[in-house]
C-alpha cells in the first residue's frame, strides 16, 4: 500500500442537482442524477465519455449498476466493482480505484454515490422497491429492545462519551453552528440560514442527547469523482490532486456495537496511522478537513480518532471557532451532511478537491494544499484519504 503514494490523482469531480428548500423532492430518477454527476465529472476533467474504462458504484449508488452507466456513456469497461460500506464507501471506493489504476487495471475510474435519498427512501422504500424488513445477525437481538434507528444507536455512543469525558450539548452545538456557517456560503447547500446555539438546543429531541439539528439531512442528489494516474493527470484540464495517503479501518468485533470493549472509538483510528505513514505527513500538516458528519458527535469522535486531539478532548477542541473558516482546522467547508446535503460523504471528497484546487469560492481556505477527508459507516467502519496539490 505504501507504493500508492502520489501514484494516482483525482482528476475530475461532478455533482448533480441536490435537494434544496425550494426543491426538497427532485423530480428526477436516481439514474438521471447519477448521469448528471458522472458527465459533470468527465467534463471537469476534460475527458471524453469513452475515456472512462472503470466504473465503481458506491454506497447508495450501487442501486445504479456500472453496466447501465457504461451503456449511457457509450464506453467499454475494463473494470467494475461495487463498494457497499454505507457511509464508509466513498474513501473505500477511492482506495480501490487508486489500487486498480496504479496496477494498470484501468486508466480512468469514475465513482459515484447517491440517488433519491429523500424521495426514494421515504417510508422504508428505495427507488420504489421495499428494503429488508427483518434484521439479521446481531441486530436480531437489538431490535426487539427498541435499538433500531441510527439516531438511537449513535445517541447511545454519544451519551457514553459524555459520561466518560464530560462532553456536553454545547460541544455538539459548536459543530452544528460551524457547519451551518459554512453552508451559508454554498449555493448548493440545503440550509442557507445561520444557526445559533440556542436554536440548536431548542430543536426537538430525536434520541437523547441528539436534537434535530444534531442529525444529518436526507437528500436527493449524486456526487462523482474520477481517479486517474498521476502521469495522465499532468495533461488534463484541471490541476491534479494527488492521493497521497489512504486507508480503511474496522473496529474490534466489526459486526456489532454491543460486543465491543469500547463504544467511543471508531475504525478510523486504525486507518489514520497507516494513511499518515503512507503520505509521510502528520495531523499537524492538515490545512482543511472534511469529516463525515452523519451526527455531530460522529464528527467530534473522528477528530479524536484521526489524531487532531487526544481521546476525550474533542469537545474543547471544537470550541472557540477552531473548526470554522479562519480557525486552526477548518472543517466541512461546504456544510457537510448536516447542512449541505447527505450524499454519502462523496460530496465531502468533491469539496476537498475544490479546496485544494483553489475553487471553493467564498469558503476557500487560503493556500490550502494538504487536506483530509473521512468516510464512516457500517458499524463504525472508517476510511480516510489524505489529498495534496
Amino acid at each position: 500500500m505504501a507504493s500508492l503514494k502520489d501514484k494516482t490523482c483525482i482528476v475530475g469531480v461532478g455533482e448533480s442537482e441536490y435537494s434544496s428548500q425550494a426543491k426538497r423532492r427532485l423530480q428526477k430518477t436516481g439514474m438521471q442524477l447519477v448521469m448528471e454527476a458522472v458527465t459533470a465529472a468527465i467534463a471537469d476533467a476534460g475527458l471524453n465519455s469513452k475515456d472512462i474504462d472503470g466504473i465503481i458504484p458506491t454506497g447508495r449508488g450501487t442501486a445504479f449498476p456500472a453496466e447501465a452507466v457504461a451503456a449511457n456513456l457509450g464506453t467499454v469497461m475494463k473494470y467494475s466493482a461495487i463498494i457497499q460500506m454505507g457511509g464508509g464507501s466513498a474513501c473505500c471506493g477511492i482506495q480501490t480505484a487508486a489500487s486498480v489504476v496504479a496496477g494498470g487495471g484501468a486508466n480512468f475510474v469514475v465513482l459515484y454515490y447517491g440517488g433519491s435519498g429523500f424521495s426514494g427512501l421515504r417510508s422504508g422504500r428505495s427507488e420504489g422497491r421495499p428494503v429488508a424488513e427483518r434484521p439479521g445477525g446481531n441486530r436480531a437481538f437489538e431490535w426487539p429492545y427498541g435499538w433500531m434507528t441510527y439516531p438511537q444507536r449513535y445517541a447511545t455512543i454519544c451519551r457514553r462519551h459524555m459520561h466518560e469525558y464530560g462532553t456536553t450539548i454545547d460541544h455538539l452545538a459548536a459543530i452544528a453552528v460551524a457547519t451551518r456557517k459554512h453552508a451559508c456560503l454554498n449555493d448548493k447547500a440545503y440550509f442557507r440560514k445561520p444557526m445559533t446555539v440556542e436554536e440548536h438546543h431548542n430543536s426537538r429531541m430525536i434520541a437523547d442527547p441528539y436534537h434535530l439539528l444534531d442529525c444529518c439531512l436526507e437528500s436527493d442528489g449524486v456526487a462523482a469523482v474520477i481517479v486517474g494516474s498521476a502521469e495522465s493527470a499532468r495533461s488534463l484540464k484541471k490541476p491534479p490532486v494527488h492521493i497521497s495517503g489512504i486507508a480503511t479501518g474496522y473496529p474490534e468485533f466489526a459486526d456489532s456495537l454491543v460486543t465491543r470493549p469500547a463504544f467511543t472509538s471508531f475504525g478510523v483510528r486504525h486507518a489514520a496511522p497507516r494513511a499518515f505513514a503512507m503520505a509521510q505527513l502528520t495531523p499537524a500538516d492538515i490545512q482543511v478537513a472534511e469529516i463525515y458528519d452523519c451526527f455531530t458527535f460522529n464528527m467530534l469522535c473522528q477528530l479524536e480518532d484521526v489524531g487532531f486531539c487526544k481521546k476525550g478532548e474533542g469537545g474543547p477542541f471544537v470550541e472557540g471557532g477552531r473548526i470554522e473558516l479562519g480557525g486552526e482546522l477548518p472543517c466541512n467547508t461546504h456544510g457537510g451532511l448536516l447542512s449541505q446535503a447527505h450524499i454519502g460523504g462523496m460530496n465531502h471528497v468533491v469539496e476537498l478537491v475544490k479546496q485544494l484546487r483553489g475553487e471553493a469560492g467564498a469558503a476557500q481556505v487560503k493556500d490550502a494544499h494538504v487536506g483530509l477527508v473521512t468516510s464512516y459507516g457500517l458499524e463504525q467502519l472508517g476510511s480516510l484519504a489524505i489529498l495534496t496539490s
